[in-house]
């Protein structure tokens, strides 16, 4: 079966959809990547790239097929539009510029913000005839408004038009979280929504070889790890108000490993309140990820308080249950409710500063057996729901359920 993968964001890129495609490949399809000049999260395009080069490279034995667009920048709501629909557009034209003459069962497109670059999946699809598959990580256009980029009803209005008519010209819609399908299918007129929760990290499972990578030494004491993406959505206020309130337990220490639009935020009012119970480490690549993790005394996730944030489950759920230890959810919703179903650690309200305050010392007062139970606890429900390889497979054999029920190409709800 030949899929074709078409994501703005993939290797050299740390991104879910790259492990996503070498597991579909293992699994026996035959994959090609269409993606953008890569340039997250720093917002420059990466040494050995152009912005405006197409090109054609190899990602493990796949090819990857490059079109022109604008950077992301300083992550400036203009800079992030334009990086947005340059990608949109060089997608849909110069991306069927390289793959002339080439067919395809299944174009699969990585529905990470904005899911606007489906566009350019809607039009491969009808010159490719292919099946279209999205595979939605955010709702949009509540995204927008949750992450304080747009607050105009009528913009929202439009992209919200614009969403419904890129999911009624899909043959199926995935959602990585449970609560997202009755969310989606009211704009999904017939197209079929189905829960596909993003999957663990094989990085979690294989020996990592010492001096490979960069490492992070924690100090003693009970150390509360939050990795991943330091933005607006993260609710760091609260995680910067309850390490304050913890300033009297010498032992218990915040660490943020990670970088984002918030980071020099972060980095000055952690100087500027005196909380030396804060460090701040930075960005470290993925494969250093799991040592660093494993170290925890507890692993932290953290959402804001909206309706939106609450049907979310955030990706980095998958890889604090795979590393073991014992998580704290400072969040409302189907975030918590994955947690708790594991046993894994204690939830929150999110942007709850004297409940994260609580939780944590909850935690730090349990015995350590009960704190490891949690940790093979948290393990064991990733095994059970979000090993890689079990769930790429259920996914190559959803692409081929899709093929006998060939319909018109010319939009099967429109």
């Amino acid at each position: 079966m030949k899929v074709l993968i078409l994501s703005q964001h993939f290797w050299p890129e740390a991104f879910r959809i790259n492990e996503l495609a070498q597991n579909l490949r293992d699994d026996g399809c035959e994959v090609t990547i269409l993606t953008g000049q890569p340039n997250y999260p720093s917002g420059q395009v990466y040494e050995g790239y152009r912005a405006g080069g197409i090109c054609r490279e190899e990602f493990d034995g796949m090819p990857v097929y490059r079109v022109p667009l604008v950077p992301r920048g300083n992550g400036h709501i203009v800079s992030l539009g334009l990086n947005y629909f340059s990608f949109v557009f060089s997608a849909a034209i110069f991306g069927l510029w390289q793959l002339r003459g080439q067919k395809f069962d299944v174009i699969f497109v990585y529905g990470t913000s904005p899911i606007l670059q489906a566009i350019s999946a809607v039009v491969l699809r009808w010159v490719k005839r292919s099946r279209l598959v999205v595979w939605v990580q955010d709702l949009w256009p509540e995204s927008l408004q949750a992450a304080g980029f747009i607050d105009n009803q009528k913009v929202l209005g439009a992209v919200g038009l614009v969403v419904k008519w890129i999911y009624r010209r899909c043959d199926l819609l995935l959602v990585q979280s449970q609560a997202f399908v009755d969310a989606v299918r009211p704009m999904a007129g017939r197209t079929p929504v189905e829960y596909y929760p993003n999957p663990g990290e094989k990085v979690f499972q294989q020996a990592i070889p010492p001096g490979t990578v960069p490492q992070l030494q924690l100090p003693e004491g009970f150390n509360v790890v939050f990795a991943g993406n330091l933005g607006v959505v993260q609710a760091l206020d609260s995680i910067l108000d309850a390490a304050e309130q913890l300033l009297p337990y010498p032992d218990v220490r915040f660490v943020l490993v990670g970088s984002g639009r918030r980071g020099e935020w972060l980095r000055e009012q952690v100087e500027q309140r005196g909380l030396t119970n804060v460090l701040l480490p930075g960005r470290f690549p993925p494969e250093a990820m799991p040592p660093i993790l494993e170290q925890a005394s507890a692993l932290l996730v953290t959402l804001t308080r909206s309706p939106i944030m609450s049907l979310t489950v955030p990706s980095k759920v998958q890889a604090y249950l795979a590393a073991g230890r014992p998580v704290l959810a400072a969040l409302d919703g189907e975030g918590a409710r994955v947690v708790e179903e594991a046993r894994a650690g204690f939830a929150c309200p999110a942007e709850d500063a004297d409940a994260l305050a609580a939780a944590v010392l909850r935690l730090r007062a349990l015995p350590a057996p009960e704190r490891e139970a949690m940790g093979r606890a948290a393990r064991q429900f990733y095994q059970q729901n979000f090993e890689p390889t079990t769930l790429a497979r259920k996914l190559t054999d959803r692409f081929r359920s899709l093929q006998p029920k060939r319909q018109a190409m010319t939009g099967n709800n429109a």
